[in-house]
């Protein structure tokens, strides 16, 4: 009689930091440690007499362009991503504006997925700055293999990346940004306790604004109490196949495979904004962040090769109802 003994899994998720920002800065090294948003189609440095570069700020910026990324530096004063740069004037006055350059974060893009593939080619692509890598069948340790994945993309790029191995994707997804910037992190069953339960539900890739609104309400703010809740409350208030799945995750379980080829049958890009906006008093901010997200589609079917037939906007007001309208 035999008996099939399956390979462990080991799963990577591989995440740039601060990634445009993080471009940018190999143009301008001066301004690490700055403050810096990314943003906008304008405030290109000018160059003065001398030869030095005069940087827009971003207290001087009028008009309805969006913040695409900021540094860390500029996230500690509360600049996020899809916010409005002219919101983000009033956070962050003094911080630099550098206008947006999606070519070249392509082309960094390229350069670092070719890097990881020398060294591990089952890769997931989930999108312009993170990547899942299946390293099941790999003989070096993880921490070896994590060091030379990690090196090979600095070398490559000239940028940091934040590495987790795990033995699914749902906990290399979480691990990933635990010990960011340039963080390499390796989990296996016996950190869920430790590194996982502690962390709010909403880090959970898949738990969004609603579902931590209503595990709130239920007095379950952390992923260690989800996985301590009965499956029957959880029913009480979610679908059984969510509740279920809510469930599964809390205990670091996911037996997703990773994807190293796939054809698409939609492309779209979503944000959540810091507060609700009102279709018309925030018409200006509305009609900014989503001219941005439709250049960011366009982007990814241009990179990807694709055309449409179909354009649709799907919009989750305030008591979360959802409507969408396709052309």
């Amino acid at each position: 009689m035999t008996q099939n003994v399956s390979t462990p899994r080991r799963i990577a998720h591989l995440d740039m930091d601060m990634f445009f920002a993080g471009v940018e800065l190999l143009q301008y090294p001066q301004l690490r440690g700055l403050p810096v948003v990314i943003g906008g189609r304008s405030g290109a440095p000018e160059v003065l007499p001398d030869g030095s570069l005069k940087f827009a700020r971003l207290s001087n910026y009028v008009g309805r362009g969006v913040v695409t990324t900021s540094t860390y530096e500029a996230r500690a004063l509360g600049v996020f991503s899809a916010m409005g740069l002219m919101k983000s004037a009033k956070l962050a006055p003094d911080a630099i504006l550098l206008p947006s350059h999606f070519d070249a974060y392509k082309h960094y893009s390229r350069l670092f997925k070719e890097a990881v593939a020398a060294i591990a080619p089952h890769i997931e692509d989930r999108g312009i700055d993170e990547i899942y890598i299946d390293l099941t069948d790999m003989p070096e340790a993880d921490l070896m293999l994590a060091q030379r994945i990690k090196a090979a993309v600095q070398s490559a790029t000239g940028l940091s990346c934040s590495i987790c191995i795990a033995p699914n994707k749902l906990l290399a997804k979480i691990g990933s940004d635990l010990d960011k910037p340039d963080g390499l992190t390796l989990l296996d069953e016996n950190s869920i306790a430790i590194r996982i339960w502690p962390l709010a539900v909403r880090k959970i890739n898949g738990i969004g604004p609603k579902a931590t609104q209503k595990l709130t309400s239920l007095d379950i703010k952390t992923i260690g109490e989800l996985a301590a809740t009965d499956i029957r409350l959880l029913q009480a208030h979610f679908s059984p196949s969510y509740a279920q799945w809510l469930l599964d995750a809390a205990h670091g379980r996911d037996e997703r495979p990773v994807v190293t080829s796939s054809e698409p049958k939609s492309l779209s890009r979503e944000t959540t904004f810091e507060r609700d906006l009102h279709a018309r008093h925030d018409k200006e901010q509305l009609g900014a962040i989503f001219t941005m997200l439709c250049e960011r589609v366009a982007d990814d079917l241009k990179r990807k090769g694709y055309v449409g037939r179909t354009i649709g906007i799907k919009l989750r007001y305030d008591d979360y109802s959802i409507v969408t309208r396709d052309c």
